[in-house]
C-alpha cells in the first residue's frame, strides 16, 4: 500500500498519499497530502548527498521526529519518476553498512533547481495557510 502515515501516540493517522490507508481505520482519520510533497521531501533529502532507498526513507522519517513514514509502495514510484525527469540520477553501489547492492540516488543540477522552486512554492502555501488559520481582529476581516 502506497502512503505515507502520520503517527501519533494514539496510533496511525493516515496522510494518505494514492491508496486508502489502514483498512481499520475510519475514513475520517485520512488526511490528503497535496501532491508533490513526497517529491519535495525526497529532493531535500538528497540535498546532502547520494543514499539508497530504505536510507531516504529513514531520514524522513527522523528529521521529521517520526511524524512521517514514507512506505516503499509511495517512495520507489516517486523516485522512479523524479529519475526520469532527471531531478535525481541513480547508481548501483554497495552498501557500506550491509554489503548488499543498492540502487543510490543523487540530486542532479536540475532536481536542485527544482528544489529551490519547490521550496518556494511550499513556503508560498504555509504563509497563505498561516493566513487563513491564524485569529484575525474583527475589523481586518473583509
Amino acid at each position: 500500500m502506497a502512503s505515507v502515515r502520520h503517527h501519533t501516540p494514539h496510533g496511525d493517522l493516515g496522510y494518505k498519499m494514492t491508496i486508502p490507508m489502514l483498512k481499520h481505520k475510519p475514513t475520517a482519520d485520512r488526511i490528503e497530502v497535496l501532491q508533490g510533497t513526497l517529491d519535495l521531501l525526497i529532493l531535500q533529502t538528497l540535498q546532502r548527498g547520494a543514499l539508497h532507498g530504505y536510507a531516504i526513507a529513514q531520514a524522513i522519517n527522523v528529521r521529521s521526529r517520526e511524524v512521517l513514514q514514507v512506505d516503499a509502495g509511495a517512495l520507489y514510484p516517486a523516485l522512479h519518476r523524479l529519475e526520469r525527469n532527471r531531478s535525481v540520477s541513480a547508481s548501483w553501489t554497495t552498501a557500506a553498512d550491509s554489503g548488499q547492492r543498492v540502487r543510490a540516488y543523487r540530486l542532479t543540477a536540475r532536481g536542485r533547481r527544482r528544489l529551490t522552486d519547490e521550496r518556494s512554492r511550499w513556503q508560498r502555501l504555509s504563509e497563505a495557510m498561516a493566513g487563513v488559520l491564524t485569529p484575525h481582529r474583527l475589523e481586518d476581516e473583509p
